[in-house]
């Protein structure tokens, strides 16, 4: 993705089955936990680098023995920051006292962070802030066991207000207007309850209330905890929690937006948000490493019980598709056959653009996350000549000549490392011109790859803002003087900003709501503009009742390629020598490659919940208005 879209976070969580001794005798080490935890966030650090932060649970421990550990970090490599700190820690309580070298139990005793439940958080700030009180996983401290509460999680609330307003009708007062903030107090709202339900419970059994706490904790009701707290929240969410007593869970959202995975064994139960996470730390097959349906939690008790309870009423499911095009690891099985797929489907629109003259066009890619799309193009391109080279054989009826076969047999595809970003210029200059400058030269190109007959065929992840394509990468590749350069996204064109953890909040940043604007400019239909503004600021009076995307009105009017030829122009200095052309993948062609991934609101302003199309109508309004602020 040229234009870099920040992603909201990645979780995984580590429950062990079995004693530490047990981990120390099979595989050498009482840290195994700690380790295949390391392993899980290093293999998410594509799903956040603004922060991270590790915590763990020991079970079983007495009263005045400290049971809970957490470092966070938003150091600029926070992952091996934390797990450096975590290290330190560990040899320093091991030179202290080496006795413990063999000693299990005195090292789950002594040393921070050795224990049978850990969860990890990677994450990205898509509001901008990274201060440390912002990074993941969060403490609900209390002095009873059970009620204590770690959270973290990879989500994004469209009713931040609603829900903060919420906790203060129960007497509460958060401590910030955060979705962070008011899903945690929310959570630990009901599990106070639970708690204190449990207790009056057992006290008239007569029970005392030491006798009373390991019972509280063995039949505490995660479940209906986790059905009271989400029964308000409309939003993108895969949620991680452990409770101080050796609960611990992970919630889905009920349309499926925001992704989970799990897998158990004898040893292990393990919960990450990208498959192949889990398959490569360990060791797991494809098939046993099982999606979380959407609006189910997966709940493990603290006597190792796990139970997948239904939570939220399923919707109907609209997972995320950026997941497939670009934030999860290409690595999964069917993440890499879709992207494959998503480049097979775009060849058709390319020969149309190259006016089938596949000898004389130069493919490649840029960014190298669009490697895997460009081998699907590739693949395509590849059955297309050999079809061509097949019919140009059967033509000649026997007659051709030696050469003549040979000629046919030796085209090939000319494919190139065309564009290298070898180093991030820091631009530390101010002045808008020479910065500007700076970030044309944030790419190296190859040189003497490409004729003055060539077409320039470059496929990326998607265009969001076009920011990078204009400053940069449509200079860098004019210098190679091609006919023509036609810019392949393998994702359709981003018209409706997201509200579920991709930091995509303004409208006026997409570049094809600036091509329609300007479309309706050209037209002489600019009242349409201030016809939705109109639309949207009375649909926001009644938050109460169905609430309709009105942005989708701007579009109405132009076809995608109408839309797709104003982008680039918009994108073409007048500098430029080379002819520019546009493809964006079509929505149904997104959906043929990725059948599983339905959701895609960012495309076609279908949100999957109310939420989102207030976001996109408050958008909208702060668009017409000229406002900063972000829709959520």
């Amino acid at each position: 993705m040229s234009d870099q879209l920040k992603h909201e976070c990645g979780i995984a969580l580590i429950r062990l089955l079995k004693p530490l001794e047990y981990y120390k005798e099979k595989y050498g080490t009482a840290f195994y936990g700690i380790n295949k935890m390391y392993l899980m966030m290093e293999k998410q650090h594509n799903r956040g680098q603004d922060g991270a932060g590790f915590a763990s649970i020991k079970l079983d421990v007495k009263p005045g023995e400290r049971y809970i550990s957490r470092v966070r970090s938003n150091a600029p490599q926070p992952i091996q920051d934390i797990f450096a700190q975590i290290n330190n820690r560990i040899n320093d309580e091991m030179t202290a006292l080496p006795e413990m070298k063999d000693d299990v139990a005195a090292q789950k005793k002594n040393i921070p962070y050795v224990g049978e439940l850990l969860m990890g958080h990677v994450r990205y700030g898509t509001f901008g802030k990274n201060s440390i009180e912002s990074v993941h996983p969060f403490l609900r401290q209390n002095n009873w066991m059970h009620r204590n509460l770690i959270m973290a999680g990879n989500f994004n609330m469209t009713n931040v207000f609603k829900l903060f307003n919420k906790l203060v009708e129960l007497g509460q007062h958060p401590k910030d207007m955060a979705d962070t903030v008011t899903v945690m107090e929310k959570v630990g709202h009901f599990q106070d309850r639970e708690v204190r339900r449990l207790y009056k419970k057992f006290k008239k059994e007569g029970l005392s209330k030491i006798e009373a706490s390991p019972k509280i904790a063995q039949e505490i009701d995660v479940a209906k905890i986790l059905r009271k707290s989400a029964r308000d929240w409309d939003g993108g969410y895969a949620m991680g929690g452990l409770m101080g007593h050796g609960d611990a869970f992970l919630l889905r959202d009920p349309a499926g937006i925001r992704p989970a995975y799990y897998y158990q064994d004898d040893e292990v139960v393990v919960v990450a948000s990208e498959r192949p996470v889990i398959q490569t730390a360990f060791n797991a097959q494809f098939e046993d490493v099982h999606e979380l349906d959407p609006g189910k939690a997966i709940i493990i008790k603290k006597d190792g019980t796990v139970t997948l309870d239904q939570i939220s009423e399923p919707l109907e499911r609209k997972a995320c598709s950026f997941e497939r095009i670009y934030f999860s690891r290409g690595s999964d099985a069917e993440i890499y056959q879709e992207r494959k797929m998503l480049g097979r489907l775009l060849f058709p629109k390319i020969m149309e653009k190259i006016g089938n003259d596949i000898d004389n066009s130069v493919f490649s890619y840029i960014p190298n996350t669009a490697e895997t799309s460009f081998y699907g193009m590739i693949e395509a391109a590849h059955q297309v000549l050999n079809e061509q080279k097949r019919d140009a054989i059967l033509a000649g009826e026997g007659k051709l000549t030696q050469e003549q076969v040979e000629n046919t047999l030796s085209r090939k595809l000319r494919t190139e490392k065309i564009a290298i970003k070898d180093a991030k210029l820091r631009t530390f200059i101010t002045e808008d011109s020479s910065r500007d400058d700076l970030v044309a030269h944030v790419y190296d190109v190859t040189y003497g790859v490409v004729k003055p007959t060539d077409h320039l065929v470059i496929i990326d992840d998607s265009i969001v803002r076009g920011t990078t394509l204009k400053k940069s990468i449509l200079k860098m590749m004019d210098r190679l003087h091609p006919k023509s350069i036609v810019v392949v996204s393998s994702a359709p064109q981003i018209r409706y900003p997201d509200c579920y953890g991709i930091d995509m909040a303004r409208l006026e940043g997409l570049i094809a709501f600036q091509a329609a604007l300007h479309l309706h400019k050209d037209r002489g239909t600019e009242s349409i503009i201030k016809d939705i503004y109109a639309k949207c600021k009375v649909q926001l009076e009644y938050e109460d009742r169905d609430v309709v995307n009105y942005v989708k009105e701007l579009y109405d009017p132009f076809t995608d390629e109408e839309i797709s030829d104003k982008i680039a122009e918009l994108l073409s200095d007048d500098d430029l020598n080379a002819k520019v052309e546009i493809i964006y993948q079509k929505v149904e062609d997104l959906h043929k490659a990725c059948p599983k991934n339905l959701g895609d609101w960012y495309f076609t302003g279908d949100y999957p919940t109310d939420g989102g199309n207030r976001v996109v109508n408050r958008a909208f309004i702060n668009f017409f208005e000229g406002n900063d602020e972000r829709a959520y």
